[in-house]
């Protein structure tokens, strides 16, 4: 299982001679599922060449702050912005000294006064340098301040001294990093999500639609990516911006939406139906704008439209499938019904009627429902456990639910 798919890690190389380990580096990320950009101090590029980390990492290599063309898009921001983890591999003692002064007079430290991400270092100096109480006491500043320390071995080292100050051997540097972040559990998993609103037109100017913001279908989509999966996010109408490691696709309809769903589930490992989609829509759309007349009342023919998510929980090899339940009232009584109803393996289920935990809010309250099965997956349901969870963020549910639901496809 590869540890790192999907992170994004920016490699700052610093000059010191175990600068020639960083393409190693490059290349065990790499092949532990990361995408790699590397940041070179004018240092560095004495001991290693650009050219040679360009051809590793598959990217441009970025050298200088002033760069004219990268800097009219302010691409130490953006570099910042891009990355999950900065990671400083090796870090001689000038630079920590640098880092630990809060200097931003080349590239390199200015991405890491601007990241808001984590930021390693890993250093690599002479033992007598390291054992120097300004780079013990610099080091010891940098953690306090949430810089995270992967401290150098002990062996021979270039100068042919023995002692402390090694570079961390590369394949436990990748280890210590896949650490911090949560564990790959869908790696290799193909992950559809449907969110927001569909709108069904009544005619060129009106349509059917509901509340729904989409802020919980994007943040599953974000944690399912931070959990290493593939994802396909089909949203209705939002104004937020997706992940930009999910694939996008945009609709407006709940014809629409099934479509995109039905394209997309054939690969699919999971199936999570956030999208709020419209239980009818008119019988047929008009060309033309209705015009109001005086007194008079509108009649609207509506249809069922095709329900997406028991859709998708009744084919024949049907992914492992989620739903949720915005319920105003008898909201557990109500979400057990349509778990059993739709055949769904899990239903996460809250009470949009609390304005402070409903539509267009940042926060949500659910109980999270799911089956007793017998035999496989898709066996028979024989009951039901349910977890209430208290008041928290979407992104934190979301994170939640993602492990969750890892760990009952694992048990499948």
């Amino acid at each position: 299982m590869n540890r790192l798919t999907n992170k994004r890690i920016l490699l700052g190389v610093t000059g010191g001679i175990a600068a020639y380990k960083s393409a190693d580096l490059v290349r065990r990320l790499q092949d532990d599922g990361a995408d790699v950009r590397v940041v070179m101090t004018r240092s560095a590029q004495e001991f290693i060449t650009p050219l040679t980390m360009q051809a590793l990492s598959n990217h441009p290599v970025h050298l200088d702050l002033l760069d004219t063309e990268t800097e009219s898009v302010m691409g130490h921001i953006e570099l910042a912005r891009w990355a999950d983890v900065v990671l400083i591999a090796p870090a001689t003692a000038d630079f920590i000294a640098r880092l630990t002064a809060g200097h931003g007079d080349d590239l390199l430290t200015t991405i890491c006064l601007a990241a808001e991400c984590g930021v390693i270092i890993a250093p690599a100096m002479n033992q007598a340098m390291w054992a120097k109480p300004s780079t013990q006491q610099n080091t010891q500043l940098l953690k306090q301040r949430g810089v995270s320390l992967l401290e150098p071995d002990v062996g021979l080292q270039a100068c042919g001294e023995t002692g402390a100050g090694r570079l961390m051997d590369v394949p436990d540097i990748v280890t210590a990093l896949a650490s911090r972040f949560r564990t790959a559990s869908l790696a290799g998993r193909h992950v559809v999500i449907t969110a927001g609103p569909t709108r069904e037109a009544i005619d060129p100017v009106r349509y059917i639609s509901n509340h729904s913001s989409g802020k919980q279908g994007y943040a599953l989509a974000l944690a399912a990516i931070e959990a290493g999966a593939r994802v396909t996010l089909i949203s209705g109408p939002t104004n937020i911006n997706a992940p930009d490691r999910a694939t996008v696709v945009a609709v407006q309809s709940a014809d629409e939406m099934l479509e995109a769903v039905m394209s997309s589930i054939r690969d699919a490992d999971i199936f999570i139906g956030v999208a709020a989609v419209a239980d009818y829509k008119p019988v047929s759309a008009l060309n033309q704008k209705i015009k109001k007349s005086a007194g008079s009342a509108l009649t609207l023919d509506l249809v069922q439209n095709q329900d997406i998510l028991k859709t998708v929980a009744n084919l024949e090899n049907r992914p492992f499938t989620v739903g949720f339940a915005a319920e105003t009232e008898n909201v557990i009584e109500n979400a057990r019904t349509k778990l059993t109803a739709k055949n769904l393996d899990m239903i996460i289920a809250n009470n949009v009627a609390d304005t402070s935990i409903g539509f267009n809010s940042d926060h949500n309250e659910t109980t999270i429902i799911t089956r007793t099965i017998t035999g496989t997956i898709t066996g028979t349901i024989t009951g039901t456990t349910e977890a209430q969870q208290p008041k928290m963020s979407k992104e934190n549910l979301s994170r939640k639910l993602i492990e969750l639901i890892a760990e009952q496809i694992a048990e499948a």
